[in-house]
């Protein structure tokens, strides 16, 4: 597209003036905008959109029912491309699942796996050490090393201290790198719009 419709696509999401001590808004100086290089007012603009969507999308997932959360974090491993070509992980949460609410292949046979927890958590109720120290005695417990603890909050400082520091390989993911996840691999979003920014070919004038 050219500038003047990226220009009218993407003004609402650029910042407002602010407003003069007479209480009425100041209009944004187009001359000021129009300074700016376009490709960069849409990256802000984007941004922008994806920050509204991901806030969107966590409110979504703390709103849902505990399976479909963990069925969620299991379909965003499988798109990172977790558990191979056969795309060989589920949910296994419930009552009885030992502390583990999903499990991915990471070879054909299933020799080795990566276990998952998904917490459900409101903002503030951060996951403590003693949570992830259960988690991992779930991965002993099923004899494995590797494990994913996902939250829609996050991780107390000694959580994350803990997780550093032993043997077992534990990754942590908060609400911020989750909503970042399931944009970057179209998980629970959908692509509205996309546009093609053009320039010179300077080959074809040689």
């Amino acid at each position: 597209m050219d500038y003047s419709q990226a220009h009218a696509f993407f003004a609402p999401f650029w910042p407002k003036t602010a407003k003069a001590s007479s209480g009425r808004e100041q209009q944004p100086d187009d001359s000021l905008i129009e300074d700016l290089d376009p490709v960069e007012q849409i990256e802000d603009s984007v941004d922008k959109i994806h920050a509204k969507v991901g806030d969107e999308l966590l409110q979504r997932l703390r709103d849902s029912h505990p399976a479909f959360f963990e069925q969620a974090v299991v379909d965003l491993l499988l798109k990172m491309g977790y558990g191979g070509a056969e795309q060989r992980g589920k949910r296994i949460g419930g009552t009885g699942d030992g502390g583990v609410d999903g499990v991915i292949d990471q070879d054909a046979l299933g020799l080795d796996q990566i276990y998952i927890q998904a917490k459900r958590y409101k903002d503030g109720n951060n996951v403590g050490r003693e949570t992830i120290q259960a988690f991992v005695g779930a991965l002993h417990g099923a004899g494995a090393s590797r494990g994913v603890f996902i939250t829609t909050s996050s991780f107390t400082d000694h959580a994350r201290s803990y997780a550093a520091g032993i043997p077992s390989r534990v990754i942590l993911i908060d609400s911020v790198r989750l909503v970042n996840l399931m944009i970057k691999y179209r998980v629970g979003v959908q692509v509205k719009q996309t546009y093609d920014v053009v320039d010179l070919d300077e080959d074809y004038f040689e």
